[in-house]
């Protein structure tokens, strides 16, 4: 019954993701006829909840959109045969290719949203049908809710900047709204994040203070890494400081995340685990501090919606050309040190090791940080991927937390941060002689530790307005060209709208 209330609530969610539109967001009216039948028991209460973690995590990998976004707009990797990455590569945003229109368009964080809206304006009427659905469990539910509304016009706001602010849901037709300030909707999101911090959990069925008992019934296995936790809170709150500039909030919860992530069964990942097709990118897991798994024993792999598509070929998968590949130099550029247990070359100038690449040798080095190939297999002859999609972690946590208090002055703690992760990999503690400025530092150690999880282009953003060199990545910047445009549809339909200035 419960599938069956889930796989229900997803089909209706889709119903007006795939239909035409009239109104502002391309998002016709959820409440349809079969609506009627929802909001009584908590077993709808559940499907509405994980169906908005489904939906947030279709728009995060919908056109591989995460990695193209985050990874492939640096140029810092080529593509041998795509056009389109091509133009993401070379800025060319504008460029009349099916995946660049369909990532200009925001319809599916908007789905997102609407969902969001719609929980929480309905969530009581279970309250005051079932007497099975207590008032922790609803208070619980509100705070993941509230978490993935934030979290959802965060990820926007990096994206296209302004955007039309919604909190409400919506029947029928409605009036077009303008695109909001982004510097109002960040506070927003931030706001609201803190707020559901306070009701989420470390850990669910785990007898924890804000939720005690089972969650829904179930064990605490199968909530590990699956839900916005307390942790989960603060770290995309270190995500938000960080964007807005603002390093001492950085600083503060980071330091949160880092003084409590034993209390949420998190850990620092060995380069073995980060690296293994069973390891960490594998199912569900609590170091995921926040994360979207494709569970293969769930029949959830899939071909498309992983970095594996992108990034892997021959002789990994039975594919003769990866779509985006890192030439050896800026291979070498970027892996300088001896000893890094991701990637160096020994005193003979072969791999020394080839957990993030594979083929080096080769004509296309391959990408194979990620490579979780149905339940772990390494059989090149599938291509059936279910790595999970992973926002953040505790080392990106750790090293966001050494840029802050590098930009504070406080350079200790930073290098004692940085060394963290550099010991980690087995890289010697930082020196300034060897290894240079220690902000440039910290950003290296972010583009090897992250490479492949969707950080460098905002890692680039914000490295680039702390050190101001780089005149044409200035211009970008002062002229909003770190924006993305928008969809000529979203434009269509909504007349209050304007294009991002840059690529008007």
């Amino acid at each position: 019954m419960k599938g069956n209330r889930i796989i229900y609530f997803l089909l209706l969610l889709a119903g007006f993701l795939s239909a035409g539109c009239k109104n502002v967001l391309d998002i016709d009216s959820t409440r349809t006829v079969g609506e009627k039948n929802m909001w009584k028991t908590l077993e709808d209460t559940r499907a509405a909840l994980l169906g908005t973690y489904s939906l947030t995590r279709a728009a995060l990998v919908d056109n591989d959109a995460f990695w193209i976004y985050g990874d492939v707009r640096t140029g810092e990797f080529n593509s041998p045969t795509r056009q389109d990455l091509k133009a993401v590569i070379n800025n060319d945003l504008n460029a009349s290719y099916p995946v660049l229109e369909a990532m200009s368009n925001w319809r599916r964080w908007y789905a997102v949203i609407n969902s969001a809206n719609i929980f929480l304006e309905r969530v009581r009427d279970v309250k005051i049908a079932d007497p099975r659905y207590t008032e922790n469990n609803m208070t619980v539910d509100i705070a993941q809710i509230r978490f993935l509304r934030a979290f959802a016009y965060f990820y926007m706001v990096r994206i296209w900047g302004d955007v039309p602010f919604i909190i409400t849901s919506h029947d029928g037709s409605f009036e077009n709204k303008p695109r909001e300030d982004k510097d109002k909707v960040m506070v927003w999101a931030e706001q609201e994040i803190l707020k559901a911090a306070v009701d989420l959990p470390y850990k669910y069925s785990a007898n924890d203070i804000q939720q005690p008992g089972r969650y829904y019934n179930e064990d605490e296995n199968r909530w590990n890494g699956v839900l916005a936790r307390k942790l989960t809170a603060y770290a995309i709150l270190t995500h938000i400081a960080a964007w807005q500039g603002n390093y001492p909030d950085v600083a503060a919860y980071s330091k949160f995340v880092l003084d409590n992530y034993n209390k949420g069964g998190n850990s620092y990942i060995s380069t073995d685990d980060l690296c293994s097709s069973g390891g960490f990118f594998n199912a569900k897991k609590y170091n995921h501090l926040f994360g979207f798994n494709f569970d293969y024993g769930h029949q959830d792999g899939s071909f498309t919606g992983h970095l594996e598509e992108l990034t892997l070929a021959e002789p990994v998968v039975n594919k003769s050309l990866p779509d985006i590949f890192m030439a050896k130099d800026s291979i070498l550029s970027i892996f300088n040190e001896e000893n890094d247990e991701r990637f160096h070359l020994d005193t003979l100038g072969r791999p020394g090791v080839e957990r993030y690449f594979s083929n080096f040798n080769g004509k296309y080095p391959i990408f194979s940080k990620v490579k979780v190939i149905m339940d772990g297999t390494t059989d090149p002859s599938f291509r059936l991927f279910a790595s999970a999609v992973v926002f953040t972690r505790l080392e990106d946590i750790t090293l966001f937390r050494a840029e802050a208090l590098a930009v504070l002055g406080e350079n200790q703690g930073a290098i004692d941060n940085l060394n963290t992760i550099r010991q980690l990999r087995k890289l010697k503690a930082y020196d300034a002689v060897v290894n240079g400025d220690l902000l440039s530092a910290i950003f290296h150690e972010r583009q090897r530790e992250l490479m492949g999880e969707g950080h460098r282009w905002y890692d680039l953003v914000r490295y680039n307005r702390l050190r101001p060199r780089n005149q044409k990545f200035i211009d970008l910047i002062a002229r909003n060209g770190i924006y993305w445009p928008l969809s000529t549809t979203i434009l269509g339909q909504n007349p209050a709208l304007q294009q991002n200035s840059y690529w008007k």
